[in-house]
């Protein structure tokens, strides 16, 4: 991937709409291939890279800043009325572009509750979640926008500041156990580094719509947790029955126990050919683990 950069024909540059914490990763991994990646927030940031973008203010990037992009990729959720942010105001502007690609990221949300039940990009979407609802019409606004459009459905995202090794050192985590109850999970490095392969590799391969970015590995809350106790040396508290939890959990945290669904990546790593970074979350919590010894070292 290092290489990329020296067999461009021209300068790449990159529009990341929304940096939160996906946005950023992908924006400095894009940066290290030799990408011009810029992010957008709401309001103006000392940061070379930022510009500003906030479609309910309707605060629109000047003409200038979309001179000679070739991609686009909004990370920003849907409107209350399921409408895209991007979309409803500069649809007509991305598409006056000469864009080589567009991504939207989404989530693995909109499959609804398999009950543990494997899912793929072939499976029907059964949304249950409000806000899984309102990201299927955004995915529909995408993928009818004619724009070079690739989905990514995401799982449950960490990575470094951003995982149960951190909730457990702020105090900020509920030991939980339900029975049969699993997750999908995905490193934000493998959400960037599977974006820049299927773009380094776009003419290359079979151009697919919507895929999965997840894990090889579904695992129960309580495998994970345990297991960051673990690392860390420290003392798991005695787990609570979810029946006993459920009373106590914020309508937002609730909604994450009713859907229940193990993702397939097999389209992302067996058909296309991208290699995980992290396979699963022993490894990746490894990778958040020595985030935070670097920290604390310095």
């Amino acid at each position: 991937m290092k290489n990329f950069a020296s067999g461009l024909n021209k300068k790449k540059k990159i529009l990341i709409f929304g940096a939160g914490f996906s946005g950023k990763y992908i924006a400095n991994e894009m940066r290290s291939i030799g990408f011009e990646a810029l992010t957008s927030s709401r309001t103006l940031k000392n940061d070379q890279w930022s510009f500003v973008y906030d479609s309910n203010e309707d605060l629109l990037p000047p003409d200038k800043l979309f001179k000679n992009v070739t991609h686009v990729l909004s990370c920003i959720p849907p409107n209350k009325d399921g409408t895209d942010p991007l979309l409803s105001k500069l649809e007509n502007k991305l598409l006056e572009l000469d864009l080589e690609w567009a991504g939207y990221l989404s989530t693995t949300g909109v499959y609804g509750n398999t009950f543990g039940e494997w899912v793929s990009e072939s499976n029907p979407v059964n949304p249950i979640q409000e806000r899984s609802k309102r990201r299927l019409l955004c995915e529909h606004e995408w993928i009818n926008s004619s724009l070079p459009t690739q989905i990514f459905r995401l799982p449950g995202i960490y990575g470094p500041g951003r995982s149960t090794l951190d909730s457990i050192l702020k105090n900020n985590v509920k030991v939980i156990f339900k029975e049969h109850q699993v997750f999908s999970r995905v490193h934000v490095a493998d959400i960037a580094n599977a974006i820049i392969y299927l773009i380094k590799n776009k003419n290359n391969l079979n151009f697919h719509k919507i895929i999965n970015i997840a894990d090889n590995n579904p695992s129960s809350q309580i495998e994970v947790i345990k297991y960051a106790y673990q690392l860390l040396k420290m003392e798991m508290p005695e787990p609570l029955n979810f029946e006993e939890a459920k009373n106590n959990l914020s309508p937002i945290a609730l909604s994450f126990w009713e859907e229940n669904r193990r993702v397939s990546n097999s389209l992302l790593c067996n058909e296309l050919g991208y290699k995980l970074i992290y396979k699963d979350y022993k490894s990746g919590l490894k990778n958040c683990l020595k985030h935070i010894n670097l920290i604390n070292k310095n």
